[in-house]
């Protein structure tokens, strides 16, 4: 499969890079980013984080405003952020024009119903498509972690606990935890999946968190602003909370003080979780 770059920039004796493919599981033209530290002109193949974005976002939005190239650069790890949705004209889009559902919106899952079941298919390109991409055109090694923000943090959790061993460590910063409980994941998880509650489960971080056998969950450290807009009615990290304790798994979901849901919290915070990914991928 061939990549067209569309960017490149040198950033902490590493590249941050764009590159254009047509994807087949999607069936549309993709974006992503990679950010390759400087150790990956060396010969040797690096871990790789995944990141996943939230509503409205595209792979620019973590790579320009999170900062997190310095301390990849000094760990090692290649950093991947895809796009959040399909896009393209034959792509269809909320049918009233709304933000937080169809283009930048796919939820990171694989839509069942028409007209979205052709295009929306984001988490078999996360788990699948893309990271077979980059272990193919990039020296990154089969060492992979996911982290995300908002519904990038619902899809690196549901990602992780549906793929048991793909990767070795998972976060969140915001995540909205019970899809099947807002109003963000009813109306995506009606419109993508139906409107059998029964297969939402399939796609609910906190309902998968408790089903997953004790043990077998990797490291799990999640934030969460207590100033954030969305805590009560969107985000809900009490149900993660619960689910934990009951499957048995350790949690460390941190509560921060006087933090909000933007990009100057994940900036805040960005350093504790790479080192959290990078002990669980054996940089440090």
């Amino acid at each position: 499969m061939s990549l067209d770059n569309i960017s490149c920039q040198k950033s902490f004796g590493g590249w941050h890079k764009r590159y254009r493919h047509q994807s087949k599981v999607l069936g549309c033209d993709m974006v992503f980013a990679v950010y390759l530290p400087p150790q990956a002109e060396q010969g040797a193949k690096l871990p790789v984080l995944y990141w996943l974005s939230g509503l409205t976002c595209t792979d620019e939005n973590f790579m320009q405003k999170a900062g997190a190239q310095r301390l990849a650069a000094e760990l090692g790890l290649i950093i991947v952020a895809p796009d959040t949705s399909p896009r393209g004209e034959q792509v269809p889009g909320d049918p009233d024009g709304a933000w937080d559902f169809g283009l930048g919106a796919g939820f990171y899952l694989n839509a069942t119903q028409q007209p979205w079941a052709q295009h929306y298919r984001m988490h078999d390109y996360v788990v699948e498509e893309l990271p077979a991409l980059i272990e193919a055109h990039f020296p990154a090694s089969d060492q992979r972690s996911i982290s995300g923000h908002s519904m990038g943090g619902h899809g690196a959790l549901v990602c992780a606990l549906r793929n048991p061993g793909r990767y070795r460590s998972i976060s969140a910063f915001s995540p909205i935890s019970n899809p099947m409980d807002c109003p963000w994941g009813e109306k995506a998880f009606s419109r993508y999946l139906g409107e059998d509650r029964a297969r939402w489960r399939e796609w609910d971080a906190s309902v998968l968190l408790a089903e997953t056998p004790a043990g077998s969950c990797p490291p799990l450290l999640v934030d969460q602003g207590d100033r954030d807009d969305f805590l009560e009615k969107q985000l809900k990290p009490e149900a993660l909370e619960q689910a934990a304790r009951k499957g048995g798994h350790a949690l460390n979901l941190r509560l921060q003080p006087g933090y909000d849901h933007s990009y100057y919290f994940i900036a805040s915070f960005i350093e504790d979780h790479l080192r959290h990914h990078a002990v669980a991928l054996g940089r440090v």
